[in-house]
C-alpha cells in the first residue's frame, strides 16, 4: 500500500510530528510505501517539506507535491494550529483538492474536546462530511462528534488510541542530567501554557516535602516560539518564590526525542495537572517507561486511567498531595502502577498494533475492485 501523510515532522519540535514519526515507521514495519509531506523544517527519509504554516496557497502547495508520489490514501494528521489562519481553515480546500483528484482521505483529528466551540465546530464538520474516514483517539471524542455532527457524519468516525512504544527507561538518566541520584522525582513536564496549569505542582511542593523529604520537583519544558511567555515568566516566578526552590530544578532547552526519554526515565511520578485537555501524547510516553501518572479530572485523563489503573485521579489541591506522596513513599504501589502501564501498552496500543488498525481503516476506503479473481496490490 502506498500511503502519504500531510502533517507536521520532525525535527520540528511537536506533539504531532512526532506522533506522525512513530506512525510513519510502525506502517513501514508492515511492508507499506510511506511519503510524508510536511511543514518547512521537516526532514528524513520519504519526507518531503512543501509548505509553511501560514502559507497563503499552503493547500495547493501541499496538494500539489503529494499528488506527484501517487498514493492510494492520504492521511492528513489534523491540528487547529497546523494549516493557516482562522483556526487552520486550509486544511478543506486540501482535502477538497483531493477528492476532486479521486484520492481517499482519512483525517486524524488530534484536538476534539467535549464542548466544541463554534468556529471548531464549523472545520470539524467539514473535515467529517469532506473526509472519507476520521480517526479520533478517545471514546469520549467520538460522543462528542455524535453530538456536534449532523445525522449520518458520525458513522465515519473511527477511534484509534494514541500508539505507545515499549522501552526500558534510559539507563542512569538522574546521573546523565545532573540530578541529585538518592532522590524521588516529581516531573512536570512540556509546553509551557496556562491550560497545563504546572503551577499547582509548584504550589502544592513544600506539602509534599513535608511527607517526602527526600522529594525534587523537575520541572522540564520550553514555549512554543514567542507564545504564552507571560505563562512561561509567572511560573518560573512561582519557582523563584516557593520556599521550597532550593529543591526545584528547571530543564530549559531543546527537548529532542533522546533528551525527552531521558528525562521522563528520570521520573519516580509524572504529574499531569491540565486543565484542559483533549489527548495526551506525553501520558502516551508515560507508558512506554511504565511511570505512574497523576492527573486532573478532565475527561480525557479519566478515561483513559479508569480503564488502565496506570495512576491517581485527582479533584483538589488535597488529592494532589496525597496521590503524589503516596506514589513517592509506597513502592508496591508505584510498581503496580509501572506494570499495568507495560502492559496496556503491550496488549492494546503498541505501535505495530495501532499501524495495523490504520491499515485496515485505509483498505476499507480504497478503490479495490469487487471481483472474484484474486488480486495482489504491489507498490
Amino acid at each position: 500500500m502506498r500511503i502519504g501523510i500531510i502533517s507536521t515532522y520532525p525535527p520540528i519540535e511537536c506533539g504531532i510530528a512526532t506522533y506522525t514519526q512513530y506512525l510513519s515507521d510502525a506502517l513501514r514495519s508492515l511492508q507499506n510505501e510511506v511519503y510524508v509531506v510536511s511543514h518547512l523544517g521537516g526532514s528524513g527519509p520519504q519526507v518531503f517539506p512543501a509548505f509553511d504554516y501560514d502559507d497563503g496557497d499552503l493547500a495547493e502547495k501541499a496538494f500539489r507535491v503529494m499528488v506527484r508520489l501517487t498514493p492510494d490514501v492520504v492521511h492528513i494528521q489534523h491540528e487547529f494550529g497546523l494549516f493557516g489562519k482562522h483556526h487552520g481553515i486550509a486544511v478543506i480546500p486540501l482535502i477538497m483538492q483531493f477528492r476532486m483528484a479521486d484520492i481517499p482521505v482519512v483525517t486524524t483529528l488530534h484536538t476534539v474536546y467535549r464542548e466544541i466551540s463554534r468556529e471548531h465546530q464549523v472545520i470539524i464538520e467539514s473535515i467529517c462530511t469532506n473526509s472519507d474516514r476520521v480517526i479520533v483517539h478517545e471514546p469520549y471524542q467520538v460522543n462528542s462528534l455524535q453530538k456536534y455532527l449532523p445525522d449520518g457524519l458520525s458513522c465515519r468516525v473511527a477511534q484509534i488510541p494514541h500508539g505507545a512504544r515499549l522501552l526500558e527507561p534510559v539507563s542512569e538518566a538522574k546521573q546523565r542530567l545532573g540530578l541529585p541520584g538518592d532522590k524521588k522525582i516529581i516531573l512536570i513536564i512540556g509546553y509551557f501554557r496556562p491550560s497545563k496549569n504546572f503551577e499547582l505542582v509548584v504550589d502544592i511542593f513544600p506539602e509534599i516535602l513535608s511527607r517526602c523529604p527526600e522529594a525534587v520537583l523537575v520541572v522540564a519544558g520550553k514555549t512554543r516560539g514567542t507564545e504564552h511567555k507571560a505563562y512561561r515568566n509567572f511560573l518560573f516566578d512561582k519557582i523563584a518564590g516557593s520556599e521550597a526552590k532550593d529543591k526545584i530544578y528547571i530543564i530549559r532547552g531543546q527537548l529532542p526525542q533522546n533528551v525527552f526519554d531521558t528525562i521522563l526515565s528520570a521520573a519516580n511520578v509524572v504529574v499531569l495537572p491540565y486543565n484542559i485537555s483533549s489527548q495526551s501524547g506525553i501520558m502516551a510516553h508515560c507508558f512506554s517507561f511504565g511511570k505512574p501518572i497523576v492527573t486532573s479530572s478532565t475527561e480525557a485523563m479519566r478515561q483513559t486511567l479508569q480503564k488502565t489503573g496506570t495512576g491517581i485521579i485527582c479533584e483538589n489541591n488535597h488529592d494532589y498531595i496525597d496521590a503524589i506522596a503516596r506514589i513517592l513513599t509506597d513502592d508496591q504501589l508505584a510498581k503496580n502502577l509501572s506494570r499495568k502501564a507495560r502492559e496496556y501498552v503491550k496488549k492494546e496500543i503498541s505501535w505495530p498494533q495501532v499501524a495495523q488498525r490504520h491499515v485496515e481503516l485505509y483498505s476499507s476506503v480504497m478503490d479495490i475492485p469487487r471481483i472474484e479473481s484474486n488480486i495482489i496490490l504491489v507498490d
